[in-house]
């Protein structure tokens, strides 16, 4: 395959940090020839990571005169739909970045647009390829705790990512733009993982929430998803007193545990036997432009690119991860209710027998606040 020539649409934190980074690591047949950014206070921002790119204050300006191969978008949420269904209306690939839009019903429009423009959808999901992530790929692949049963993914921060300081730095506290709070913004990374590692997608989800500021977005999450073969549970919070991430996976024969670039892994033996072995890998968990790690997505997209996969496994756990961070927002607005996922019948648990949760979550925005949890009673 030759150079593929591209357009990045946006061009804040991440492609500045990020995406411009690893396209100029020349590692992928990828070119970024135009650079469409509304914001003018950004463009020598642009110019000086891509020198040679020609700048547009729109991406239907940069539609309109360039001849492109594909499209990368990273711009806040609320654009994604948009940039995609034009992009694609002129026969373009897409890259775009997470979550792949605001809604589930977006981002399945996305992907059918795709299908039918024969053109590929590919989400920028990066935490895939940290150099952690991908130590505990090998050792699943290694059968060395057999089957996992339980996963827990904890994504810790003390305040929400902001973005660059000429545009709206609170863009994400802002669900115009965002869609919503840590949900929408690390929920994501937290379901394509776990979808990854309980080894499909889950068939409900309950979750408790609040906003700590009292405004319109969740700050901080607790969640459970339930799978065929096990559970999940995240917890996520822009109100933590620390920045870590930790995970653990849970098996037959022992568990791995990750702490920012700390891995373990615990096995044991029908006789007793616990053995131990730590390792690290450097992920740099404090960049969180992630640079290295976007060399990676761009390969999978070339990738599929080449085999002409137009919503691959990485586009479907996108649009899956949609429905999970809905329905769990939508459960937290009902107490933790469980609601079923679109893989069962009926999709929402209480919705199925009664308005009254649309009509809670409804009252609740309207008051700026997202309920907390209360756990049912026991049985």
């Amino acid at each position: 395959m030759g150079m593929l020539r591209g357009g990045l649409i946006g061009f804040g934190f991440i492609a500045e940090h990020g995406h411009a980074p690893a396209y100029a690591s020349r590692t992928s047949p990828l070119q970024i020839v135009a650079v469409a950014e509304p914001c003018a206070a950004r463009h020598p921002m642009i110019r000086a990571a891509l020198p040679d790119a020609t700048i547009y204050a729109s991406h239907d300006e940069l539609l309109a005169h360039e001849t492109l191969d594909f499209v990368d978008i990273c711009t806040p949420p609320s654009e994604h739909l948009r940039v995609a269904l034009d992009a694609f209306g002129r026969g373009l690939h897409v890259l775009c970045e997470k979550p792949l839009a605001l809604t589930p019903a977006e981002a399945r429009r996305m992907a059918s647009a795709a299908v039918r423009a024969e053109r590929v959808l590919f989400p920028g999901h990066s935490y895939r390829h940290a150099p952690v992530v991908r130590a505990v790929r090998a050792l699943l692949a290694r059968d060395l705790i057999g089957p996992v049963r339980m996963v827990t993914l904890d994504t810790l921060r003390p305040t929400h990512a902001r973005g660059v300081a000429e545009w709206r730095p609170d863009w994400r506290r802002d669900p115009r733009y965002s869609g919503g709070g840590i949900l929408m913004d690390h929920g994501p990374h937290t379901t394509y993982l776990a979808f990854e590692w309980m080894g499909g997608h889950p068939t409900s989800v309950s979750a408790w929430a609040r906003s700590v500021r009292g405004d319109s977005v969740e700050d901080d999450v607790t969640a459970m998803m339930v799978f065929p073969g096990g559970v999940a549970h995240a917890r996520l919070s822009w109100a933590a007193g620390c920045r870590r991430v930790i995970y653990t996976l849970h098996g037959q024969r022992g568990a791995i545990l990750v702490q920012d670039d700390d891995v373990e892994l615990v096995t044991w033996s029908p006789d007793g036997a616990v053995r131990t072995e730590r390792s690290a890998r450097a992920s740099d968990w404090t960049d969180a432009g992630h640079g290295p790690w976007f060399e990676g997505v761009f390969q999978g997209f070339v990738e599929a690119i080449e085999r002409g996969t137009f919503v691959g496994p990485e586009g479907r756990d996108a649009v899956a991860g949609l429905e999970v961070v809905e329905s769990a927002l939508s459960s937290a607005a009902c107490g933790g209710s469980p609601v079923l996922l679109p893989t069962a019948e009926p999709r929402l648990v209480r919705r199925a027998a009664s308005g009254a949760p649309s009509a809670q979550r409804a009252a609740a925005e309207s008051r700026g606040v997202v309920p907390s949890f209360s756990p049912p009673p026991p049985r």
